[in-house]
């Protein structure tokens, strides 16, 4: 009976963790095309959150896409409000209609994406440097495409199960 009591109360548990699908967000507009939102200059400003709600970092971030069929190239340079500078290069690879990979020097292994309607999930392990550690730190990025201008970011960053923070980013598309 113990063990029975236990496996329901994990199974209350882990419904709540049940994670959002992205298809429910297939009839939502604008569409995102990430070859095109991300083609060309782009700006964003961000911060971090811990698990207490509160911002331990700022920053902005200039950034540079192009792309050539279904592969592209985003550049980011991160400049944050401590006066530490980061620099991302990722490579994205549009799989099909809805799914997208992504690599970047500090990312391990694949980045997964799925994409419907104006949103796109990320999932991806980042290995991000605190103090002379690096830890590998799983994200779960949301991205909504508001117009043609604006995308907020959204993602959840986690380690061993237990939720570390937030960053909240909003992406301005610069016009040439």
């Amino acid at each position: 009976m113990k063990l029975v009591l236990t496996l329901m109360g994990a199974g209350l548990l882990c419904g709540g963790c049940a994670s959002v699908s992205p298809e429910q967000y297939s009839k939502e507009q604008p569409v995102l095309d990430l070859s095109r939102y991300l083609e060309g200059p782009l700006e964003a400003s961000g911060m971090f959150q811990n698990r207490q709600g509160e911002v331990v970092k700022r920053f902005h971030v200039k950034l540079l896409g192009t792309w050539s069929n279904n592969v592209g190239r985003l550049e980011e340079d991160f400049d944050y409000s401590d006066g530490t500078t980061q620099r991302r290069v990722w490579t994205i690879t549009r799989v099909d209609s809805h799914h997208y990979t992504g690599t970047a020097d500090d990312v391990v292994g694949t980045a997964q994406g799925e994409a419907y309607g104006n949103a796109l999930n990320w999932r991806y392990t980042l290995a991000l440097p605190v103090g002379k550690k690096v830890y590998n730190v799983k994200f779960d990025d949301w991205m909504f495409l508001m117009d043609d201008d604006v995308m907020l970011n959204r993602a959840v960053m986690s380690k061993w199960g237990f939720r570390l923070g937030e960053v909240t980013l909003s992406f301005r598309k610069l016009r040439q």
